[in-house]
């Protein structure tokens, strides 16, 4: 399985936060309106709690916020654009935070999460892809950007 099997354009957001939490709560939301969680609070608390952990900015501009829950059979990935200046995150190289992959899914499958997380940090690598994610205008053009990924 490649990044793109696990993305979907209803999973796309453009954000217009003016903090971490607004954002976090904006793609919370999106999550939550397209049936994706089980419960919005549980979710949005162990989002928070992993947050306390360690900032999940984790540099040029990318933060990828992640829980993993029991009752959850599969995993699946919210991306959050900021069109405006970026969102302060507390990120490893202290710069704001434009582009966010928000994962969830569940927490016996630590194996699969990691080729999650591997897959979205190689693919955001890459500059040419990261400023074409701050270029588009729509779900379909996020999700082409990963095809084949």
């Amino acid at each position: 399985m490649g990044i793109s099997d696990y993305l979907d354009e209803e999973l796309v957001t453009f954000l217009d936060a003016n903090s971490q939490q607004e954002a976090l709560a904006s793609m919370i939301d999106l999550l939550d309106q397209k049936g994706e969680l089980r419960d919005r609070d549980a979710f949005f608390k162990a989002i928070l709690e992993r947050e306390k952990i360690v900032s999940t900015g984790i540099g040029i501009s990318v933060a990828i916020p992640h829980a993993k829950l029991s009752g959850y059979d599969d995993f699946f990935i919210a991306i959050g654009i900021q069109k405006k200046e970026g969102i302060e995150w507390q990120a490893l190289d202290d710069l704001p935070v434009r582009l966010i992959f928000m994962i969830g899914g569940p927490e016996d499958k630590q194996t699969e999460y990691l080729n999650i997380l591997s897959m979205i940090t190689a693919a955001i690598k890459d500059e040419e892809r990261r400023k074409n994610l701050l270029k588009a205008t729509n779900g379909s053009d996020v999700i082409a950007i990963f095809e084949g990924l």
